[in-house]
C-alpha cells in the first residue's frame, strides 16, 4: 500500500481506498423539502436514475437520505424515512455493485437500511443524538461518517476548540460501542449551526488542526450558503463555488466529498490529485537527489 493510502473498511467486507486520489460522495436526497434537490428525486425510478446517472460521472459513492436536515425543515417519522429509502437501497443493491450511505441519525433506519444492502452510516448528529447508531454501525462492521454540528448544544468560541470538543465525545460513543477506527471518517458539519460565512471559511483554513485525530475527513460544502455568502449566488447556482472549495480541502488533506455535482467535482477533484502528484514528486526527486 502506498504511503498515506488507507483502506476505509465497510459492511459486507467492503472497502475503499483513501488518499491516493479524491473519493465521491453523491448526495440524493429522496425528500420532498432538501434545501437544493427537493422533490427531483422523490419516486423510486427517478431517484434510481439519478443514481446511475451519478456512478456514471464518477461517483464512488452514494449517499441516500431520506428527511432534510436544511434548517426548519419538518422532521418525518422513522417509519415514513424508510419508506422513501430503502426501497432504493434494495434496489441499487441488488441491480449495481455500488457503495451505499445511509444518511440517518436514527439507529433504527440505519439498521434497516444495513439489512437492506447499505454499507455506509452517515449521522449528521455525530452519534450523540442516537448513541446506539454507533452499536448498529459496529455490529455490521460498516463505514461511519460522524458529522459535528452546533445545532441543539452549547458551543465553545473557537471553531477548533468546538471541533475538537465535539469529536472527542463523539469518539467515545463510538469507542464504547466496539466500532473500530478504521470504518470512521470526521466531518467537519459546513453549515450546521454554523451561521456565516466567516465560520465555515475560518473552519475550512483551519482543517488541517483535525489531523489530531488522526482520522480521514469527508468534507460536506456542496451548495452551503456560506457558499452563495461569498458569490450572491443562489443555491443551484454554487457548483464552481463547490468545487473550489473542494481542491481546496483536497490539497489541505481531505478525502471524500459529498456533493450534488459529481462531475464538476470530479475534474476539479482530478486536478487537484494531479498537483499533489506532482508535488510528491518533486519533493521525493530532491530527497534522492
Amino acid at each position: 500500500m502506498k504511503a498515506g493510502v488507507r483502506e476505509w473498511q465497510l459492511a459486507r467486507g467492503k472497502t475503499i481506498a483513501l488518499g491516493g486520489r479524491a473519493r465521491i460522495m453523491a448526495i440524493v436526497n429522496v425528500t420532498p423539502d432538501s434545501f437544493s434537490d427537493g422533490g427531483l428525486h422523490d419516486t423510486l425510478e427517478g431517484a434510481f436514475q439519478h443514481c446511475l446517472a451519478c456512478l456514471a460521472e464518477g461517483a464512488d459513492i452514494l449517499d441516500i437520505g431520506g428527511e432534510s436536515t436544511r434548517p426548519g425543515a419538518a422532521p418525518v417519522s422513522s417509519c415514513e424515512e424508510q419508506d422513501r429509502v430503502l426501497p432504493l437501497i434494495s434496489r441499487l443493491s441488488r441491480e449495481t455493485d455500488a457503495l451505499i450511505s445511509i444518511d440517518t441519525y436514527r439507529a433504527e433506519t440505519a439498521r434497516a437500511a444495513l439489512a437492506a444492502g447499505a454499507h455506509i452510516v452517515n449521522d449528521v448528529h455525530g452519534l450523540q443524538r442516537e448513541p446506539e447508531i454507533a452499536g448498529v454501525a459496529a455490529a455490521a462492521g460498516a463505514g461511519l461518517c460522524i458529522m459535528h454540528t452546533g445545532r441543539d448544544r452549547e458551543r465553545l468560541d473557537d471553531v477548533i476548540d468546538d471541533q475538537v470538543a465535539f469529536f472527542e465525545t463523539s469518539l467515545a460513543i463510538a469507542r464504547k460501542a466496539g466500532v473500530a477506527s478504521e470504518t470512521i471518517l470526521l466531518d467537519p458539519g459546513f453549515g450546521f449551526a454554523k451561521e456565516n460565512a466567516a465560520i465555515n471559511l475560518e473552519l475550512m483554513a483551519r482543517l488541517g488542526e483535525l489531523e489530531r485525530f488522526g482520522l480521514p475527513l469527508l468534507i460536506g460544502t456542496s451548495r452551503k450558503r456560506f457558499l452563495g455568502d461569498v458569490t450572491g449566488r443562489p443555491a443551484a447556482e454554487r457548483d464552481a463555488a463547490t468545487a473550489a472549495t473542494s481542491v481546496y480541502a483536497r490539497l489541505k488533506g481531505a478525502s471524500v466529498f459529498r456533493v450534488h455535482n459529481v462531475a464538476i467535482n470530479r475534474d476539479a477533484l482530478a486536478v487537484a490529485d494531479a498537483m499533489l502528484a506532482m508535488e510528491n514528486d518533486l519533493l521525493k526527486g530532491r530527497r534522492d537527489g
